[in-house]
């Protein structure tokens, strides 16, 4: 029974390194972070890109989608340029280009950004597009699972009753909303001890009534 199994484990062992080598080819894809924000906070975004082939990584392209993220400002990178594209005044998405060999076979880059999530955004879909020296393009636009998926910034909602501060952080609730919520509480309690005293002196002159009538 044992010579038997050993076939069983050698294609067992075969199987999990075969799964953990596409899995490290296939995590290695242009991605943006952070992976998560906050509706309506001004973020820093840094696109990482990975070279994959033998050959260097010599442009990059990402497409900001304007439903969910307003991108403002971008980082010079040495040995890169990078050129916006847009509709109108808005800005729809940059490209960065290499000015010398670009990212080689064992390298991987960061691109820096920062901009505005939108106050209503659930998600940010990134479509980024990989260009190699010999001129083919790798497209990162696919669903997530896919053999080359879009990377994807969750969103989550603004807490209730938070503001934003001058550099776009999450601030606690709004101090008008904590102010007339405080003021409440203590008009409630500042009016206690007046309750308590009328209520005294009514039991006061209730007790002095049943006396009286009692004396009678």
């Amino acid at each position: 029974m044992m010579k038997r199994s050993k076939p069983v484990y050698g294609a067992f062992a075969l199987v999990l390194l075969l799964s953990m080598l596409i899995s490290g080819v296939a995590s290695a894809h242009v991605t943006v972070l952070p992976k998560e924000s906050t509706q309506g906070s001004y973020e820093k975004f840094a696109v990482r890109v990975p070279t994959e082939k033998t050959i260097p990584t010599v442009k990059v392209e990402v497409k900001f989608p304007l439903d969910s993220v307003s991108i403002s400002r971008f980082e010079p990178k040495p040995g890169w340029t990078y050129e916006l594209t847009k509709e109108g005044d808005k800005i729809t998405g940059v490209i960065w280009t290499a000015t010398g060999e670009g990212l080689g076979a064992t390298e991987f880059g960061e691109f820096y950004m920062q901009g505005k999530v939108a106050d209503t955004a659930t998600a940010i879909t990134w479509k980024a597009y990989q260009t190699y020296k010999d001129g083919s393009v790798v497209e990162w636009v696919g669903a997530e699972g896919s053999d080359k998926p879009a990377s994807v910034t969750k969103v989550n909602a603004k807490p209730a009753g938070a503001g934003t501060d001058g550099h776009g952080h999450t601030t606690a609730p709004a101090a008008g909303a904590a102010s007339e919520t405080t003021e409440a509480s203590a008009a409630q309690s500042s009016s206690l001890p007046l309750y308590l005293s009328i209520a005294a002196v009514i039991l006061s002159a209730a007790s002095l009534l049943v006396t009286l009538s009692r004396k009678k």
